[in-house]
This record gives C-alpha cells, sequence and structure tokens, in this order.
C-alpha cells in the first residue's frame, strides 16, 4: 500500500499540473482559451487510445513490470515536452503530454484494479481513498511548486510583453519564459525513471485477478465482457466524473478570469479545488463502509455536485469560483466509489473492464475543451453548468441503480 501510495502520488502530481499549464502555454504560445484547452486533450485522450493495449501488455509483464515501464515512459514524455517547450513548439509540447498520458494510461490500468482487489471488494473505497489522499496531496502541491518556479510575477510580466516595443524583443521575452520548465522537467523525467527501477526491486506481491476478483457465486465463469451492464454504465460514470474533475481542477483558472480576477490569483485556483478534494477523501475514509456504503455515499456526492454548480450559476466573482473548488469535496470519492463497483465480479475480465474505465479517463479530454468552445457562444457560468449539472444527475443514477444492472 505504501509502494502503490507513491505511485498515486507521483500520479497527482503530474496530472494537475494540466491547471497552471494551461495558463502557462496561453501566455508562452500565445494562445486562445480553445487553443490552451489543448492541454488536458492531449494528455488525457492518451488514456482513450492506450489502455486497452495497456491491459495487452499488462497480460504480458505483469502488473509490477508494467507499472515500472508505464513510468519508464512516463520519463520520456517528460524529456520530449521540455525540449518542444523550450523550443516553444506546440505540437511538439502536446506531443510529450500525449507521451506522459501514455505511461500514466499503463500505470492507471494496473493500479487501480491492483488497489481494488488488494483485499475485499467491499472495502476498496477506502482503499483508493487513501491512494486518493496521496493523489491530491502531490495535486495540492504541483500548482504550488509550478507556480513558485514559473508564474511568479504573471500579472506583471504579461505586461511587460504587451508593452514590448518590436517584435523581437516580444519574442525574447516569451522564449526566455518557455525555457524556464526546461530544468524542472528533466529533473521529473530523472525521478520517473529512479522509481521505475524502485519498483522493479520492491517486494510488491503478484496478484491474478482472474483469481482474485471471480464472482463468488459463478465458478468457473467463462462469460465475455458484453455480459457486464454494471462495467458498461460505470464505463460512462468514469466519463463524466472525470470531466467534471478536471473542470473544477483544470479550468477553474479560465472561469476565475472569466470575472477579471488577477492571473497572480488564478493561476493558484487548481490547489484550492484539490485541498477541497482532499477533505473529501478524509471524509470518505471516515464514513465508508461504516456508516455508508460506496454506492450510497456516491449518491450524496452527486446530489452536492448538482447544488454547487446552482450556486456557481447564481452567485458571481470569488463566491462563484468557491462554489467550483468546492466541488472537489464532491468529486473526491467518485472515483473510488465508481472503479470498484463497476469491475465488481468481472473475474477473467478484470484487466479488460480496467481498461475500458480507463478509456473513459477520456472525459477529462472533451469536456473542459467543449466548455472552452461552448463559452465562446454563451455566458462561461451556464456553459459550466450545462455541461456539469447532467454529468452529475447520471452519476446520480449510477450511484443508486446503474450499479446494480
Amino acid at each position: 500500500m505504501i509502494t502503490i501510495g507513491l505511485l498515486f502520488f507521483i500520479f497527482g502530481f503530474v496530472t494537475w499540473l494540466n491547471g497552471p499549464l494551461i495558463t502557462f502555454v496561453k501566455l508562452a504560445f500565445d494562445l486562445d482559451d480553445v487553443n490552451a484547452f489543448l492541454v488536458p486533450m492531449a494528455f488525457y485522450l492518451s488514456y482513450f487510445f492506450l489502455a486497452l493495449p495497456a491491459s495487452a501488455v499488462l497480460r504480458a509483464t505483469g502488473m509490477k513490470r508494467g507499472m515500472a515501464l508505464g513510468l519508464l515512459i512516463m520519463s520520456c514524455g517528460a524529456v520530449i515536452f521540455g525540449h518542444f517547450t523550450t523550443a516553444r513548439v506546440y505540437g511538439g509540447a502536446l506531443a510529450g503530454l500525449f507521451v506522459i498520458g501514455t505511461g500514466l494510461a499503463l500505470l492507471q490500468t494496473a493500479a487501480n484494479p491492483y488497489v481494488s482487489i488488494l483485499g475485499p471488494i467491499a472495502g476498496a473505497a477506502r482503499r483508493i481513498a487513501v491512494m486518493g489522499i496521496c493523489n491530491k496531496f502531490a495535486g495540492l502541491l504541483a500548482p504550488l511548486v509550478f507556480g513558485a518556479l514559473v508564474l511568479d510575477g504573471l500579472d506583471e510580466f504579461a505586461g511587460r510583453v504587451a508593452a514590448a516595443p518590436t517584435p523581437e524583443t516580444r519574442a525574447g521575452l516569451l522564449d526566455a519564459f518557455a525555457a524556464q520548465v526546461y530544468g524542472p522537467y528533466m529533473l521529473m523525467a530523472a525521478l520517473l525513471a529512479g522509481l521505475a527501477v524502485f519498483i522493479l526491486k520492491s517486494g510488491l506481491p503478484h496478484l491474478e485477478p482472474g483469481t482474485v476478483n471471480a464472482h463468488a457465486d459463478l465458478p468457473g465463469d467463462t462469460r465475455g465482457i458484453l455480459a457486464y451492464p454494471h462495467l458498461w454504465l460505470g464505463v460512462v460514470a468514469i466519463f463524466a466524473y472525470v470531466g467534471v474533475e478536471v473542470m473544477a481542477a483544470d479550468a477553474i483558472g479560465v472561469y476565475g478570469e472569466g470575472f477579471g480576477l488577477p492571473l497572480d490569483d488564478t493561476r493558484l485556483f487548481t490547489s484550492y479545488t484539490l485541498a477541497a478534494m482532499l477533505l473529501g477523501y478524509l471524509a470518505g475514509l471516515v464514513l465508508i463502509p461504516t456508516y455508508l456504503s460506496q454506492e450510497r455515499y456516491l449518491a450524496l456526492s452527486s446530489v452536492l455536485g448538482v447544488l454547487l454548480c446552482l450556486g456557481a450559476v447564481a452567485t458571481s466573482g470569488p463566491l462563484s469560483v468557491a462554489c467550483i473548488a468546492a466541488l472537489g469535496f464532491a468529486n473526491a470519492m467518485m472515483w473510488p466509489a465508481i472503479f470498484p463497483l463497476a469491475i465488481r465480479g468481472l473475474g477473467r475480465n478484470t484487466e479488460t473492464g480496467s481498461a475500458l474505465l480507463v478509456m473513459a479517463i477520456a472525459g477529462g479530454a472533451i469536456m473542459p475543451w467543449a466548455f472552452a468552445l461552448l463559452k465562446k457562444h454563451i455566458d462561461f457560468q451556464l456553459a459550466y453548468a450545462a455541461l456539469a449539472v447532467p454529468s452529475y444527475l447520471y452519476l446520480l443514477y449510477f450511484g443508486l441503480r446503474g450499479h446494480r444492472a
């Protein structure tokens, strides 16, 4: 659990850099919101394309070696991102993020079912909640660290760029600004490679999902993946959940800019959402399963999500932003609840089912980009609610009924 917790810390740190990266690339590459939101698009689409191949890789390598391979791929992606961002080649930087996401897809496809089946499935939400605390604590730190290293004094720097007397001077300022990510990403690459070696040498036990996660009432079950409706409804639930989670964390800065809040403030908003998620995980640890089942907690969290979205629309300025940040609390225990409910009883189909769920992380690519596109045509608060409220209503259905299908 400690070793896997370290992996989830890495997941969180790398994943939740995307929020401040959106602010960074808007300035470094002189982009509008729609193009800046290609950052989460490139990152999360890798899950869609690579999750099923990852399940095949894991069958060949085993979960332990597969995790190490995922870390090495992430290391390569960090090198690619650092080099192309320094050269201010946006397509290359997005390619680096895609490669990082590829490594994470392999890690997630292995680590999430690993934690789910490490003990009784009824208590899986608590174990994943511990992993979530590691993940979100790293996510809380990531914007602060990146902000201190790269985004400090952003409003003043944006003013200097806008006032540059010549195109050459402006390009020189942006080149120097972009180059600030090189050192941190090279250090990240080295740490990821070192962690891959550590995982290979660790004492992680080997688990056989087909045996550990078989349905108790169906010994020797030979059904195919299409015979599990609760899994497919869970795939849609993961898509909706990751979409609203990434919108609350990565799009909150752009949401705050809609009220005219300064860049030096909005660059830190992702940390506020992640702090709320951390509190949500702590609440989940206390309440599940002693006082509430994981499915009941999912339903209550969905209702809270709807209420906070309506509160965000009904208010403005910092109070509206606070409602979006508080969505982190509502979102916190959704993944820990959805994932074990969706893979329950899959037996030999566990790896494939896990891969399908990881593919659905593409919701984090589609929904924030759809928000950026939609807010060009309607009020940005209404655009946010139009995407988030139906998602929370579906998650309410899955928590009440869908997981039983």
